[in-house]
């Protein structure tokens, strides 16, 4: 199965991945981690680009096509074998980064990036993903805090709004595949919702 987890800034998918990843392989899965983007040694290329502060004047569809580059080549290295191989893939980040980042938060036209994400991916789709919903403001915080401030943090408040509102109205749009979790309750809340969301799934998956 492939599952992804979205969110704004700072909503704590990254520190969350790992300790997800182990609670499942005590239950038994077989689970691969990896990102968006990055995940191949050509992915951490593009990401190490597209994420430079130094590249500022990245036009918003030169920055588009970049991770879709990156995403093509860990979808047929990366994702495709190991679910073939029937491991759980789970990702930080993919495709609806792009929707909601370079469509909603970039203002283009969402139809536009949902072909080219179709020829990246070859129409993969995750079969479940978590949204790590926070206050756009609080998620900025974090990552200043946290010292991991790259080119699309920096862009301005309004944009990191849109990009939350685009993501809430992907989960409006596809309900069945989407799970809202709550990202400003306490991190041991926040794991546990997750293993919750991505448990049920998984059983629903096997039967």
């Amino acid at each position: 199965m492939f599952i992804t987890l979205e969110g704004p800034e700072g909503s704590g998918k990254t520190s969350h991945i790992p300790y997800l990843v182990e609670y499942l392989r005590e239950k038994g899965y077989t689970v691969f981690p990896t990102r968006e983007p990055g995940g191949t040694s050509i992915g951490e290329q593009i990401r190490e680009v597209i994420h430079d502060l130094k590249n500022a004047e990245m036009h918003p569809r030169a920055e588009t096509l970049l991770y879709q580059a990156a995403r093509a080549q860990i979808v047929e290295e990366v994702i495709r074998p190991r679910l073939k191989a029937g491991e759980i893939v789970l990702s930080d980040r993919y495709a609806d980064s792009t929707i909601a980042y370079q469509g909603y938060g970039h203002q283009q036209d969402i139809a536009q990036i949902r072909t080219l994400i179709t020829y990246a991916t070859g129409g993969l789709v995750p079969g479940l993903t978590a949204l790590l919903d926070l206050d756009v403001e609080v998620g900025l915080g974090r990552k200043r805090k946290a010292d991991e401030w790259n080119r699309l943090d920096a862009y301005t408040v309004e944009f990191h709004q849109r990009v939350r509102a685009g993501y809430l109205e992907m989960v409006k749009q596809e309900p069945g595949r989407w799970a809202v979790i709550d990202a400003g309750k306490a991190w041991d809340d926040v794991q546990n919702n997750l293993r919750k969301v991505v448990l049920e799934s998984l059983t629903v998956s096997e039967a």
